[in-house]
């Protein structure tokens, strides 16, 4: 199985399952999270990549970074309930803080 390879390893082999099957939505849950910044930097490339390519990814992270990096719209979350949905050029470290602290609401279009 799997269990003989690094976090960053078992990471590459699931997106790589994944993404062999060209999926046209891709759902993916803090992609990662315990991994070295070459892994990081490899499943950034990747996402992006199916993005380019047509494929919706709804991607769940607490990493601001890689929201900001990766993403073209956010949506905000706090105590199970949404509390704003932003275009990433209305994106900030500070603005999306306030949202996940529910300090600021935003009305979801």
């Amino acid at each position: 199985g799997t269990s003989k390879f690094s976090g960053g390893n078992q990471q590459k082999l699931i997106l790589a399952r994944e993404i062999g099957e060209q999926p046209t939505v891709l759902l993916v849950g803090q992609p990662t999270r315990g991994v070295d910044i070459g892994a990081i930097e490899f499943i950034h490339k990747q996402l992006r990549a199916l993005r380019d390519a047509g494929c919706a990814v709804l991607l769940v992270s607490s990493e601001l970074d890689e929201i900001l990096a990766l993403a073209d719209r956010v949506v905000v979350m706090n105590a199970g309930r949404i509390t704003g949905e932003l275009s990433i050029d209305e994106c900030d470290e500070r603005r999306l803080g306030l949202l996940m602290a529910a300090q600021e609401e935003r009305a979801v279009a």
